[in-house]
C-alpha cells in the first residue's frame, strides 16, 4: 500500500511587519525556500509533479497563481506544474494533505506542498476590500453583524473562563520558549536564512508581566485580548517534500516522517477558534491513538485563549504543547503558517525521537486541520 512520508522541511526565519523580509516579493519568498528544499534532498526540480501552495490574500504580489510565479522565479523547469489554495489559516496545512492525497492515490510520485505570505507587503483583509465577502444572509443565519476573530478570542476566553493573566502568562511563555529554542539551536537545521537575516524577528527577550499588563484591549473595552497575547503579523514561506516510502528509498532519501493521519473538521463560525478541539477529537478517532500517545503537539496560538481551550478540552500533557513557542512569539504568516508549524514540528520529533506529532490549528469559518505524524 502507497504511503505518504516528507523527505525534507524548511522555512524562512519568519519576518516582523515591516522588518527584514518585507523588501522581498512574495514570489521570491516562496522561490527561496523551493530552491533551498531542493539543493538539500538533491531533488531534481523536473522531478516535482506538482506544486500545492498555500496563501490566504491572493491579491496584488499574491495574485495570479503566486506559487507557479515561484516555481519560475526558482529557476525550475517550465514543465513543473504549481496551484494556490486557500483554507484560511490552514491553508498550507491543507496543501500538506492534498500532496500526501496525491502521491498515496498514484497521481504523483512527488509533490512540493508549503505557502507564503507577506503581511507587509498584502496587508491582512486586503481581499475583502472593496465589497463584503459574506452576504447578509449568512449573517442573519446565525444573529451577527460580521464574523470577527479577535471577538471569537473574547468569547473563547469567556467560555472557558480564562483571565487576562492566565492568557498572558501563556503568551510570555511563548515568547520564553521561543527564545530558547532559538538559543540551543532548535531550528538551526530547519531554517532556510535570506541574507543576514537567520533567526525569527518577532521574539520579544525580556518581555514580562508588567509590560503585558499596560496593553489595551482591542477587541472590547473591558476585553482581555490585546496585541500581546495574539499573534504577530509577520511574513513567511515554507516548504516540504513529500513523495512515498518506495520512491524516497530509490532515491536515496532518508524521510523524517510519514503522515498518519489528515483529518479537517468545522464548528460554530461565530466562535470560529474552536475547530482544532472536533478536529483533534476526528483525528485521534480515524488513527486509532489516543491523546496519551501524542508526544508533542503544535496547535497554533492564533490567540491565546485557542491553544488553552483546546487544552481542557483534551486533556492533552501541557508540557507536550507548542514546546518550541509559537505564532505568539514567532508570528504567524498566514498562508505560510500550516507547513511552518509542520516544519518546527517534525524537526522537533527527530530531534528528540517522538514517534508521534499532532499539529492543528483555528481557522476563519470556524475550520480547522488535524495532521498525526510518525517518526521514520
Amino acid at each position: 500500500m502507497r504511503d505518504a512520508v516528507i523527505v525534507d522541511a524548511v522555512r524562512t526565519p519568519i519576518g516582523r511587519r515591516g522588518g527584514a523580509l518585507s523588501e522581498i516579493h512574495p514570489a521570491n519568498l516562496s522561490a527561496h525556500v523551493l530552491t533551498t528544499l531542493a539543493t538539500r534532498v538533491g531533488l531534481p526540480p523536473e522531478l516535482v509533479d506538482d506544486v500545492v501552495w498555500g496563501c490566504v490574500s491572493q491579491v496584488g504580489e499574491q495574485a495570479g497563481v503566486v506559487s507557479r510565479t515561484a516555481v519560475l522565479a526558482a529557476g525550475w523547469p517550465v514543465s513543473v506544474p504549481a496551484t494556490t489554495i486557500n483554507r484560511a489559516c490552514g491553508s498550507s496545512q491543507q496543501a500538506v494533505s492534498f500532496a500526501a492525497a496525491a502521491v498515496i492515490s498514484g497521481q504523483s510520485e512527488v509533490v512540493v506542498a508549503g505557502g507564503v505570505e507577506s503581511m507587509t507587503r498584502v496587508p491582512m483583509g486586503t481581499s475583502s476590500k472593496g465589497g463584503e465577502h459574506i452576504p447578509k444572509n449568512v449573517l442573519d443565519r446565525f444573529g451577527v453583524d460580521n464574523f470577527s476573530q479577535g471577538v471569537a478570542a473574547e468569547m473563547v476566553a469567556d467560555k472557558w473562563g480564562f483571565s487576562r493573566t492566565q492568557l498572558d502568562e501563556f503568551s510570555l511563555r511563548s515568547h520564553e520558549l521561543s527564545a530558547a529554542a532559538t538559543d540551543v539551536g532548535a531550528f538551526t537545521r530547519q531554517l532556510a536564512p535570506i541574507g543576514t537575516v537567520a533567526t525569527d524577528e518577532g521574539i520579544r527577550r525580556g518581555s514580562s508581566m508588567e509590560s503585558l499588563s499596560k496593553l489595551k484591549a482591542v477587541f472590547q473595552d473591558d476585553g482581555v485580548i490585546h496585541a500581546g497575547n495574539s499573534s504577530q503579523i509577520s511574513d513567511g514561506a515554507s516548504a516540504l517534500l513529500i513523495t512515498t516510502s518506495e520512491y524516497a528509498s530509490t532515491h536515496g532519501w532518508s524521510p523524517l516522517a510519514r503522515i498518519h493521519t489528515a483529518v479537517v473538521a468545522a464548528d460554530d463560525p461565530v466562535v470560529m477558534l474552536t475547530g482544532p478541539i472536533p478536529a483533534t477529537e476526528k483525528a485521534l478517532k480515524r488513527s486509532g491513538l489516543s491523546i496519551d500517545d501524542i508526544g508533542a503537539f503544535e496547535i497554533n496560538e492564533a490567540f491565546a485563549p485557542v491553544p488553552l481551550a483546546w487544552l481542557v478540552e483534551t486533556g492533552a500533557d501541557a508540557g507536550r504543547l507548542n514546546p518550541l513557542g509559537g505564532a505568539i512569539g514567532v508570528g504567524h504568516p498566514l498562508g505560510a503558517s500550516g507547513a511552518i508549524l509542520m516544519t518546527r514540528l517534525v524537526h522537533h520529533m527527530r530531534d528528540n525521537n517522538i514517534r508521534y506529532g499532532l499539529q492543528s490549528m483555528c481557522e476563519a469559518g470556524g475550520m480547522a486541520n488535524a495532521t498525526i505524524l510518525e517518526l521514520l
